[in-house]
């Protein structure tokens, strides 16, 4: 199968405007920019011509953003930093209030499943003072993951728990099992699991990528592939009738197919910094909806889902995390913004990036768009901030003192 990507061979309309420019390298005075900081690996990262301020480029001061489910979470985290709170433990206390939403599908509580029905979680925080990290990954039975994280970063040497062990470091740390699934959630995993639609993680047949042969028969047995049929199991075919009785929550990567299944990338992210230009953040998620069990998305692994540094500031995503993975996205954006871009420059060059990276052609439309979407938040130690989207319709939620506020996206494409 040729691989040739079929993707857009120019920059959107409205990028072209903004002028995106390679640039070979940055100056050094230039890199120093707002954070101070020398020139770093990323020093030939491609730099945007100056262009009018975003809102939030030119705020200064303490500033907590957040993807568009978290008005509430920046409220809150803003008004603990205010109290003396370390950014990292806001976040985390922030995020909680969506976890326990049991009508957000994306995250904690009543968030969507994966194709076998158990609802598995990841989440991870960083603090910037100390440049540590934990995480969480396909834990089960745990309502608040980001906790769980926050107690993997200050009391062990690790970075990542995963799985059962996961579990069992939350238990002994006084977090309580209980069954994660709202009636909601459980009925739309049944009514998924029923149609069993095209919304199931199993490429089609004619999207199956084979590598040349000697790699494809190799003895590290690369290329046995079950027949689709097989793989997806069996479910009695695909009902006619549209589902009924779900309605979307506040969150921009939520839909629902012909049948009324919800499909949702998941997630909230959480970025901040306070009066002493400290940072931290935090994500968690419930997961890509009806996910092979075991997959682990972007959120938990740091330089993906999420990622900061206190001498530029902090930066995360939601949307397709397998693309975000890919490209590091968090990291980059944060060596973008140490190397002179502002906020929503370096998340506008981390979508372009992404989309320039996507070389399969089932990812584009027959117009050359992206299928997926993915949005990025960031905030630089100072206080600016910015998001941006590929696709149009993200938004993100920010506090700056004066109670939270919505803002939208910029974007790639209509």
């Amino acid at each position: 199968m040729s691989t040739t990507p079929n993707r857009p061979s120019a920059v959107p309309s409205h990028l072209d405007r903004r002028g995106f420019l390679a640039a070979a390298a940055v100056s050094a005075a230039g890199a120093a920019g707002a954070s101070g900081r020398a020139p770093s690996v990323s020093a030939g990262l491609p730099l945007p011509s100056p262009r009018p301020l975003a809102p939030g480029d030119d705020h200064r001061g303490p500033c907590v953003i957040a993807s568009g489910n978290g008005r509430q979470t920046v409220q809150l985290a803003f008004d603990l930093m205010a109290k003396g709170g370390r950014p990292v433990e806001c976040c985390v206390r922030g995020v909680k209030l969506v976890e326990d939403d049991p009508n957000d599908m994306s995250v904690g509580y009543g968030g969507l499943p994966n194709e076998d029905g158990v609802i598995q979680l990841d989440a991870a925080c960083m603090d910037g003072p100390l440049h540590k990290a934990g995480s969480v990954g396909c834990i089960e039975n745990i309502k608040n993951p980001a906790s769980v994280a926050l107690e993997v970063l200050r009391r062990t040497d690790h970075v990542m728990l995963v799985g059962e062990g996961a579990t069992r470091f939350a238990v002994r740390m006084g977090f309580k099992e209980e069954d994660l699934h709202t009636e909601k959630s459980r009925n739309a995993w049944k009514r998924w699991r029923a149609n069993l639609n095209d919304g199931d993680k199993w490429l089609d047949q004619d999207q199956i990528i084979n590598f040349p042969e000697p790699w494809r028969q190799s003895d590290r047995g690369i290329g046995s592939i079950e027949p689709l049929a097989q793989a997806r199991g069996t479910g009695g075919g695909r009902s006619t009738q549209q589902g009924g009785g779900l309605s979307s929550p506040p969150n921009d990567h939520i839909s629902f197919d012909p049948f009324g299944n919800p499909h949702t990338y998941g997630t909230i992210h959480c970025s901040a910094t306070n009066a002493d230009q400290d940072v931290g953040c935090c994500t968690t998620t419930s997961g890509l909806s009806w996910k092979l069990p075991g997959r682990v998305g972007d959120s938990p692994l740091i330089g993906a889902g999420l990622y900061c540094d206190n001498a530029v500031g902090s930066a995360g995503a939601t949307g397709r995390g397998e693309s975000v993975i890919q490209t590091l996205g968090s990291f980059w954006i944060v060596e973008a913004m140490a190397n002179g871009m502002s906020p929503t420059e370096a998340c506008l060059a981390a979508c372009k990036r992404i989309v320039d990276r996507t070389r399969e052609p089932r990812m584009f439309n027959e117009n050359k768009r992206p299928r997926f979407s993915v949005t990025f938040y960031a905030v630089r130690k100072d206080g600016a901030y910015g998001t941006a989207s590929i696709l149009k319709g993200g938004h993100a939620a920010v506090c700056v003192g004066e109670g939270a506020v919505r803002v939208n996206s910029e974007f790639l494409y209509e």
